[in-house]
């Protein structure tokens, strides 16, 4: 087998245990001296009481704790300075995101930024960090946007603008899957980033220019075990072994994308986020039928390759099975409630040419797409979505 040059990057430490965030105090003694935590979390998990002891067992096991709970979903980056501003009050040693993707991203950004002179506004695009960062723990709260495993985070710049920040110092630490966090996530939310996590493996199992045997080797077993077990968590949210594996799926997919750059799905997702605030994990469910028949010719091998790690029954060549893969994609979307039209979460339809500009714009991730996509295609995605 002759493989082509390949490079795959990944967090050094991934550590699965139920209810460990109770004992998060021990779990961090193993690896950092740092006795100064700042966790970045939202207030929606504050509300809950989520954070509440996990902030318990710190203290009582002498650490001083900071807590930073003003994190919004596509945080804008008015919430990352405000996070650097009150970190560089409290001085931590060890930054902890604790919550979905959003809250990931902040985490990331904070702890390079309160180890750098470089502004934000310095760091957008890729490869722009420079020096290292402060130590970083992501413990994630949902079971989707693998942002615990990436190297990637996306903020909000304007009214209906997003950047990204693309850098190894993004690698968190130490990640800890603690999938009992995720066991109060409501059924639709539980759909959504659970499609989002599959999206992130089958765009990086079609990526065009990076995929790799690795990333091919992780998107596959993301796929396999999230769409046995999503419809079960779905139905039973308090189905132990269910939580598990969404949670181990969503951080595999998160590493193969990590290496192996998502493409056209989340191109037209965005825009659905910035102008309509779909969440992401939805927007990607709305999109990802459509795009899928868009590429199934260019990508039907692959879409074969899928369709029989998922056990879609069936037979014939690759264009036959690349089609019943994309059907058992839409059935199973449709099965777990989760909003299937872009009229159905209030998208206009006389925005559908705006949106398609918009698309356009995420030339980041288009260019990995299995085939070129032009403005044309992108509206006609848009109208069949709708």
């Amino acid at each position: 087998m002759n493989t082509k040059s390949f490079e795959f990057r990944t967090v050094p430490l991934i550590r699965v245990e139920w209810g460990g965030s109770a004992r998060l105090a021990e779990i961090l003694a193993e690896t950092f001296a740092q006795r100064n935590i700042l966790i970045v979390t939202d207030p929606g998990l504050v509300k809950a009481g989520l954070i509440e002891p996990i902030v318990a067992n710190l203290r009582a096991n002498g650490y001083s704790v900071a807590l930073f709970n003003d994190v919004v979903a596509d945080p804008p980056e008015d919430v990352v300075l405000a996070a650097v501003e009150y970190g560089r009050q409290h001085k931590p040693g060890v930054v902890v995101g604790l919550g979905g993707g959003s809250t990931l991203d902040v985490a990331k950004l904070l702890a390079v930024l309160l180890a750098s002179e470089q502004k934000i506004t310095d760091i957008y695009g890729i490869g722009k960090v420079q020096g290292t960062r402060l130590p970083l723990v992501q413990i994630p709260t949902t079971a989707g946007t693998g942002s615990e495993v990436t190297n990637i985070s996306i903020i909000t710049t304007g009214a209906a603008t997003k950047l990204g920040v693309v850098a190894p110092q993004l690698y968190a630490d130490l990640v800890l899957l603690d999938a009992q966090l995720t066991l109060g996530l409501p059924r639709i939310a539980t759909a959504a980033t659970g499609i989002d996590a599959m999206v992130h493996a089958i765009e990086a199992y079609t990526s065009k220019f990076k995929k790799n045997p690795i990333s091919d080797a992780l998107a596959r077993e993301a796929l396999r075990i999230m769409t046995a077990n999503l419809l079960i968590a779905c139905e039973d949210g308090q189905n132990r072994a269910a939580r598990e594996a969404l949670l181990l799926g969503a951080t595999l997919a998160g590493q193969a994308f990590a290496n192996s750059p998502v493409a056209a799905v989340h191109a037209l997702a965005y825009p659905l986020g910035s102008h309509y605030h779909v969440a992401h994990g939805l927007s990607n469910a709305l999109m990802l039928g459509p795009v899928l028949r868009f590429n199934s010719t260019a990508a039907a091998h692959q879409y074969a390759e899928l369709a029989d790690v998922i056990g879609v029954p069936g037979q014939g060549n690759a264009q036959k099975r690349a089609d019943d893969f994309v059907k058992a994609m839409e059935v199973l979307m449709s099965e777990s409630g989760s909003p299937r039209r872009l009229r159905d979460v209030g998208v206009l339809e006389d925005s559908l040419d705006m949106l398609a500009d918009e698309a356009m714009k995420q030339t980041r991730l288009l260019v990995n797409n299995p085939i070129d996509l032009q403005r044309s295609d992108a509206l006609a995605i848009y109208r069949e979505a709708y």
